[in-house]
């Protein structure tokens, strides 16, 4: 099949819908999800989004505290635009139909997270990002101009390389064309062409083993984009969050959002003692960056495999009520979180680089944007400050959204773009083959690229991940493509560009490898 429209989007989150509201009265959207339209890193988002509302708050309060959290790494000309827009991009949602929760005298409801100065985080209960995806579900759904391809997954873009051109990261002037996309329900493979691609796919959070993300987010737009020679960057920098449940049979794990912390939650050690002022004198509400080295330590030194979130001293009522579904949850391991306290640990949680981006989350193919947790704009630096994520994505969708429609009138469908060619492909029975190969990434990942790192651990990293990927590159080019087929090359790499930047962060040598991708398909 092919398929010719003006907006192509990939992903499902806010950052995919939002776009997708706002280009859909300048043309034809097509919305492409590999799961089900509502199954994204939005619909887990627990804690909320970051905006200033109320006095004493103010845009430079927030700002300083997005700066302090991403260790001043930040572009501050991007942390401006994102903070003094973060009001107008909430208030969109609310017009959307997001409803955040409102105190009884009508003022919202603002928690206080890690990082943060100021009580200025809008919420829904601890279920805030499955409140904002609905909202905006709804509306894509009664919109006449957004077509949604549920069960469709993204294999790679198109550029001039399938027009039979070379094309490497220092040729001028890529162009996107749209995208090479697997229907699921039939192994079809679709020629999707258009004039602006947005790529809003989301995190990478299942290169390791240990992730709050859903099984979804494999890095499949920042690895698609990667092997169309887009520019990308900060890989290195992987949040840990500090707090997830522990309970090992559980994939993804279980988040305990950081709001609980705001809300007087305390972290303790086995022995119910509080070990958080050892590491900064903001206790169990410093940065996520800093209370994950500091659990990680902790366990290292007592040799636990977690350490405990202590509710116990808060108010029951008001316990349960704004945190239901961490109850609830918990209630089903038989932890009562009103008498218990919370086994957690640390698990990958968000990716803080990803695809270079501008201002206007133009990437540097052209007719190509990213945005959401796939696209590093230069909000976060080092590590993300606590809810600053759907609002990133709210900021930079519109922008992009305002750029794409001021300039698509100027772009054309690109003539004579090749189906994809399945010629001597055989249907893969060796499905083994790529689970372990899946799980051997992770676990090396975990091992080796975790939150401590070394260059001897890197070294390591990237002399097993180079036989994984030649072994990988064999099968993706003999068999019939499926989603785990697909998953796992984009999974080899995301781990390949952390394991990069994380070497040339650290100024190591003799870890200059490259994954030379033959792209034979297409």
């Amino acid at each position: 099949m092919r398929k010719n429209v003006d907006y192509l989007v990939l992903g499902s989150g806010i950052a995919g819908l939002s776009f997708a509201l706002k280009v859909a009265g300048r043309g034809r959207v097509c919305v492409v999800t590999k799961s089900r339209a509502e199954e994204t890193a939005t619909k887990y988002a627990q804690g909320g989004i970051a905006a200033v509302m109320y006095t004493p708050d103010t845009h430079e309060k927030h700002i300083r505290d997005t700066m302090a959290a991403g260790d001043e790494l930040n572009d501050e000309e991007i942390v401006r635009i994102a903070i003094t827009e973060s009001t107008d991009r909430v208030r969109e949602l609310i017009e959307w139909g997001t409803s955040f929760d409102k105190e009884e005298n009508g003022r919202y409801d603002l928690s206080r997270e890690g990082g943060h100065s100021e009580n200025r985080v809008f919420h829904h209960k601890d279920n805030t990002g499955l409140e904002i995806e609905n909202a905006l579900l709804k509306k894509i759904m009664d919109h006449p101009n957004i077509d949604i391809l549920e069960k469709h997954f993204a294999i790679d873009l198109i550029t001039q390389h399938h027009l039979g051109m070379s094309v490497n990261s220092s040729t001028p002037g890529i162009e996107c064309y749209g995208a090479y996309v697997l229907n699921q329900e039939n192994n079809e493979i679709h020629t999707i062409l258009s004039r602006i691609t947005m790529i809003a796919t989301g995190g990478a959070g299942n290169v390791y083993s240990t992730t709050t993300n859903p099984e979804i987010a494999t890095g499949d737009g920042i690895a698609m984009a990667y092997r169309a020679k887009a520019a990308a960057e900060n890989m290195e920098f992987i949040q840990f969050h500090p707090t997830s449940l522990y309970n090992p049979d559980e994939k993804p794990s279980f988040l305990i959002t950081e709001a609980l912390r705001g809300f007087g939650a305390i972290l303790k050690t086995r022995d119910e003692k509080e070990f958080m002022e050892k590491y900064d004198e903001r206790g169990s509400l410093a940065p996520r960056d800093i209370v994950a080295r500091a659990i990680d330590s902790e366990m290292k030194q007592s040799g636990d495999d977690h350490v405990y979130l202590d509710c116990r001293h808060l108010e029951e009522n008001e316990l349960i009520r704004n945190f239901p579904t961490i109850y609830a949850k918990c209630l089903s391991i038989n932890i009562d979180i009103a008498n218990d306290m919370i086994p957690v640990v640390p698990a990958a949680h968000y990716i803080c680089g990803g695809i270079k981006v501008d201002k206007y989350a133009r990437t540097s193919i052209r007719n190509l944007y990213a945005s959401g947790e796939c696209a590093s704009t230069g909000l976060h630096g080092a590590n993300r400050l606590a809810s600053n994520s759907l609002l990133e994505s709210a900021v930079f969708s519109h922008r992009a959204a305002q750029h794409a429609s001021a300039n698509i009138g100027s772009i054309g469908f690109r003539e004579g773009i090749p189906d994809w060619d399945t010629s001597g492909t055989v249907f893969n029975e060796e499905m083994i083959l790529i689970t372990q190969s899946m799980k051997e990434v992770q676990t090396l990942m975990s091992s080796y690229v975790g939150i401590v790192r070394s260059n001897l651990r890197l070294k390591r990293a990237i002399d097993r991940l180079k036989i994984i990927y030649h072994e990988t590159e064999d099968l993706y080019e003999r068999s019939v493509l499926t989603p785990r087929i697909c998953e796992l090359r984009n999974i080899i790499n995301i781990a390949y560009l952390i394991i990069k930047m994380a070497a040339k962060r650290k100024e190591s040598r003799g870890l200059h490898y490259s994954l030379d991708y033959p792209r034979k398909k297409g």
